[in-house]
C-alpha cells in the first residue's frame, strides 16, 4: 500500500486498528490480505506493515492514539468532532495522541500528548456544535466496548459482589 491507499483506507473507515483484532478493520491485515497468526513483524509482509504504520503516523489527517479497548488505533480527522463530543465516554489516556520515536542511542519511547491538547481549534468547535446523535452514530462500533472508568470499575465491583455472594 502506498502512502495514498493507507490514508484512503482510513478515511474509508474512519477508525482502524493498526495490528489488533476487534469492532473495527484492521490496517496489517488489510495489508497481509487476511488474518495473521503471532505478530506481524515476522510476517512476509511485515517490511510493508511497519512502512504503512509509519506513513498512518507521519499524516497530519491521522490521529493515533489507544481508542480501540487500549490497542494502537488510527482515526482519520473527519471523526475527531464525533471523539470531542463524545470525549466523556472514553478513558482520558485512550484518547492521547501517540507516535513511537527512536532516539540516538537505539531505544524506543512513545512520546504522547494528552486529550484535548492535540485538539485543533476548529475540530473542538465543530464537536462542540455536533449533535450528540450524530456524533453516536459516527463511532457506533466503539460505543459499546467504551465505557467510562469509573462505571466500568462499579459494573466490575458489582459483579464481584454477586459472586462473593453466590461463593
Amino acid at each position: 500500500m502506498n502512502r495514498k491507499e493507507v490514508v484512503s483506507f482510513i478515511r474509508r473507515y474512519g477508525v482502524v486498528l493498526q495490528s489488533a483484532r476487534g469492532p473495527v478493520p484492521n490496517l496489517a491485515e488489510r495489508i497481509a490480505g487476511g488474518p495473521i497468526r503471532g505478530s506481524w513483524w515476522s510476517h512476509p509482509k511485515g517490511r510493508l506493515i511497519y512502512r504503512a504504520t509509519r506513513v498512518a503516523q507521519a499524516s497530519p489527517e491521522i490521529l493515533v492514539c489507544r481508542l480501540v479497548d487500549g490497542k494502537v488505533t488510527l482515526v482519520h480527522r473527519r471523526l475527531w468532532p464525533a471523539l470531542v463530543k463524545l470525549s466523556q465516554r472514553f478513558p482520558k489516556d485512550w484518547l492521547a495522541r501517540t507516535w513511537d520515536v527512536h532516539t540516538s542511542k537505539g531505544r524506543h519511547m512513545t512520546i504522547r500528548i494528552p486529550f484535548p491538547r492535540w485538539v485543533p481549534r476548529d475540530v473542538m468547535r465543530r464537536g462542540k456544535s455536533l449533535s450528540l446523535t450524530k456524533a453516536e452514530r459516527l463511532l457506533s462500533p466503539l460505543l459499546q466496548q467504551a465505557r467510562p472508568a469509573s462505571r466500568r470499575s462499579r459494573s466490575a465491583r458489582v459483579e464481584i459482589q454477586r459472586r462473593n455472594r453466590h461463593s
